[in-house]
């Protein structure tokens, strides 16, 4: 049976800020509200209009620092096109230094329709060393026949007209425990997959669920999928989707499980894919670590340690998930 979550929009309040900022929907967004510090995730930039009523026949995305080894997403019909240059710093990138990088993609030669909408997608991982909280900014800029339409100002002010694309960086296994939990990034390998960065959230006393979080990269030439997950501090689990429907936040168990497409990394993060706990034993505090099992249905079973992190704010709050 399919449970649902609704979380109700004010309304009101949306309008007041689409009044302040000359129309919310006007800008290009990035899908993704959070990223997870320390794990591979998907960047997709939305783009609702051209420019000035013109096409859009480029469009291009700047990488920000602390965001590497991104491969970005083919579109038919568009050439796409990267430049690269060095990293701020090094990163490890599964035990390859990595120094340089692609630091722009550029989709041009296409030719998106003022009144039609499209996505332009990157993938990449965050650095570790960046800090929970922190706004990224991916800079861009759509190419029309005679203009742009630049969305480059990373002030963060919400009154400026052309605000940059960013989301919220939050808490990943790097940050685990104030130095209490494990924060050994090594990826647990079953068969082709990487599970990667696992983590659970902290509860409070007497809240009967909590959200479990990690990447999962399919290196194989076959899909796999995520059907189920056990721990002995829950009754029950179950694998949970959130996503906007019109102006309401549903939750949504995923009776047929996660699908991980073949050469793709799918991500675990609040306000999106979950495993939930459920029926909890006990509050899950932070610092400590409990053991998950995760069944696919090709590669078969594995059992992690996951670290228990003290998330503060820059996710899906469970607390009154209580209704399953």
């Amino acid at each position: 049976m399919e449970t649902d979550m609704i979380i109700k929009t004010n309304l009101t309040a949306l309008a007041a800020v689409i009044a302040l900022t000359g129309g919310a929907n006007a800008h290009a967004t990035l899908e993704q509200d959070t990223a997870l510090i320390g794990a591979t995730t998907k960047i997709t930039l939305r783009v609702p209009h051209g420019c000035n009523g013109e096409a859009t026949n480029a469009v291009r995305i700047e990488i920000p620092d602390g965001f590497y080894a991104v491969k970005p997403m083919p579109k038919a019909g568009w050439t796409l096109t990267t430049q690269t240059g060095p990293y701020a710093e090094p990163y490890d990138n599964h035990g390859r230094e990595m120094t340089e990088g692609v630091r722009a993609v550029i989709w041009s030669g296409g030719d998106l329709a003022d009144d039609h909408y499209d996505e332009f997608t990157i993938r990449g991982s965050v650095g570790p060393k960046m800090s929970a909280g922190q706004a990224m900014f991916f800079p861009a800029v759509q190419t029309c026949a005679n203009g742009t339409a630049d969305w480059t100002d990373t002030s963060g002010s919400r009154d400026v007209p052309n605000p940059a694309p960013s989301l919220e960086l939050i808490a990943g296994a790097a940050d685990l425990g104030h130095g209490h939990a494990s924060t050994d990034m090594t990826a647990t390998t079953l068969g082709d997959l990487e599970i990667a960065a696992p983590f659970a959230r902290a509860t409070l006393p007497n809240q009967p669920v909590a959200g479990g979080f990690m990447t999962i990269t399919n290196t194989g030439q076959a899909d796999d999928v995520l059907i189920g997950a056990a721990s002995s501090v829950a009754g029950r689990m179950e694998i949970h989707e959130m996503a906007m429907d019109g102006d309401v936040m549903r939750m949504r168990a995923l009776d047929d499980g996660l699908r991980i497409p073949s050469g793709e990394t799918v991500t675990l993060q609040p306000g999106g894919f979950h495993i939930m706990f459920m029926d909890l034993a006990g509050p899950l505090v932070a610092g400590d670590s409990i053991s998950v099992t995760l069944t696919f249905e090709n590669a078969g079973e594995v059992t992690l340690t996951m670290p228990v992190a003290d998330l503060q704010g820059g996710g899906a709050d469970h607390s009154g998930h209580g209704g399953h």
